[in-house]
């Protein structure tokens, strides 16, 4: 039996029958005061600590088990989060940060309010990199914009409730130029196909 087959099969002994176990919460109060263990269904690699805090000013606290995340900070505008991720039993016992005590750090992205997607916000601590994402509530998908740190467009896709994520690093960079542009360009080609036939 060659190293590499034994290695392999040393490392699926070992690991076989493994399940994680996260702390599981959903504080829309705030708190995660009544946190439990729970065992995480196959298909579930790490554990999650969200903390969230809404424009108005509600916070929500959220743990569970996770395919995939990142560690890091969003604004949106409408909401804030914070979130950390990990990969060890019962490593989501403390709260990811608070969100709403980071400082503004000169970068400015667009954000989406139901009206408009042209209101500019100021991003906050590690939050270096525009994004564009969507978020489905309800089995309704809408368009986001706004702040992110690089590990949570690191992970593109992997975000506990924002799928899709495209990012940009300048200043204002997701904002409707590349969509109007492209819009404009597809009304060009278009016009040049119909004049040309």
């Amino acid at each position: 039996m060659d190293l590499q087959t034994s290695v392999f099969l040393l490392f699926s002994l070992f690991t076989a029958g493994h399940t994680l176990s996260c702390y599981v919460c959903s504080g829309v109060t705030g708190s995660c005061s009544d946190q439990t263990v729970k065992t995480c269904p196959s298909g579930s690699y790490k554990c999650v600590s969200l903390t969230a805090v809404t424009k108005d000013g509600a916070k929500i606290k959220f743990k569970d088990c996770a395919a995939d995340c990142a560690s890091g900070s969003m604004n949106l505008g409408i909401m804030r989060s914070s979130s950390v991720c990990c990969n060890t039993d019962g490593c989501n016992v403390q709260d990811a940060p608070d969100p709403s005590t980071r400082t503004p750090n000169g970068k400015t992205c667009y954000s989406c309010d139901g009206q408009s997607c042209l209101n500019k916000l100021s991003c906050t601590g590690n939050e270096e990199h525009c994004i564009n994402g969507t978020w489905t509530v309800s089995g309704i998908s809408i368009l986001v914009k706004g702040c992110a740190s690089k590990s949570i467009c690191d992970a593109g896709s992997s975000d506990i409730y924002v799928k899709g994520i495209s990012c940009c690093p300048g200043n204002l960079c997701n904002g409707v130029q590349s969509v109007s542009q492209s819009f404009l360009f597809l009304c060009l080609s278009l016009l040049s196909f119909i004049l040309l036939h």
